[in-house]
């Protein structure tokens, strides 16, 4: 479980070690598994440039953060360096900077309990295999990024997944992406595919669920998101936007591209060569979905327990 600040350091770091472990060994044979190695030479070289990761720096940041948490004393955190840093990265290792992820992400949480109060994976199972409106590529792309796919059109059923149900699946995703250094350093993509929208899944789109969706993601979410592609919209597509378009800042204006039924488009930042053929890639087409990604988040079962705890306290 993830405790307060007051264990032990090396307990506590053990502890996190042991359900960081992606028990993969029968999955090494296929597609579905995580990577849980450590940073490459080329991983490191970009978060050193890109993050200010260095060894220094990252001592330094560690040092510091677990003083600032202590001295403000809001927050049942884990003290292990492996837990820390998921908050230090996308933050470039500014500790005041990823306290206030670290707060932001308690407070959504606490005012969004219903959904992602405690989420595990062996009570949500339903939610990946009976559903293909979120899946991962099985292959990265062209900067080792992991690429997301959002079907928002008629892949989804909202009768059988209702919107909150779709957050959680999604928060997950996120959280078990976490376990992999390599995406926390070089972030991750989102392809959101809008082929076959109909005022069914429309309906089902309301301005909450986009407001608590942008919220997470722009303000909460302790991952890098580089890019959000949008592929594949109707006509149909203008009514939901401008829900949408209200909660998007600045800075995801600048990651967020508009390819419709244009693939060239999209192939001007996802390489051909990475995509499947459904996007008009030279990867085969997808004939998988996230029934075959659950078995990878039910090994997470633990992890995502111990990471549940996490919040404000009280």
């Amino acid at each position: 479980m993830l405790k307060a600040s007051s264990m032990s350091s090396n307990t506590q770091r053990s502890t996190f070690a042991e359900n960081r472990t992606v028990s993969v060994k029968a999955l090494t044979a296929n597609a579905f598994r995580l990577d849980t190695s450590p940073l490459n030479r080329d991983a490191c070289a970009l978060a050193e440039k890109e993050l200010r990761e260095t060894p220094e720096q990252v001592q330094q940041s560690l040092a510091e953060l677990r003083k600032y948490l202590k001295e403000k004393d809001t927050l049942l955190y884990k003290d292990a360096d492996e837990y820390l840093m998921i908050f230090l990265r996308p933050t470039k290792f500014y500790v005041e900077s990823a306290y206030n992820l670290m707060k932001r992400l308690a407070d959504f949480k606490e005012k969004n309990n219903k959904i992602i109060g405690n989420p595990l994976p062996r009570e949500e199972k339903r939610l990946f295999t009976e559903n293909n409106v979120v899946n991962v590529l099985v292959d990265r792309d062209q900067k080792n990024r992991r690429v997301l796919i959002l079907n928002m059109g008629s892949a989804w059923d909202p009768k059988k997944l209702n919107s909150e149900e779709l957050f959680k699946v999604l928060y997950l995703i996120q959280v078990a992406a976490l376990v992999e250094e390599e995406t926390q350093v070089r972030g991750a993509v989102i392809i959101i595919d809008f082929h076959g929208l109909s005022t069914k899944q429309v309906m089902a789109m309301s301005p909450s669920f986009a407001m608590t969706l942008l919220l997470y993601i722009q303000e909460s979410m302790p991952l890098r998101l580089k890019e959000v592609h949008i592929v594949r919209q109707p006509f149909l597509f203008n009514m939901v936007w401008p829900m949408f378009k209200q909660f998007v800042g600045d800075k995801l204006k600048k990651r967020l591209f508009f390819h419709g039924n244009k693939m060239s488009s999209l192939h001007k930042h996802l390489d051909v060569n990475m995509l499947p053929e459904d996007y008009g890639g030279k990867k085969p087409k997808m004939t998988y979905s996230s029934s075959d990604w659950y078995p990878v988040i039910q090994d997470l079962q633990n992890y995502i327990a111990d990471w549940n705890t996490y919040g404000l306290k009280h």
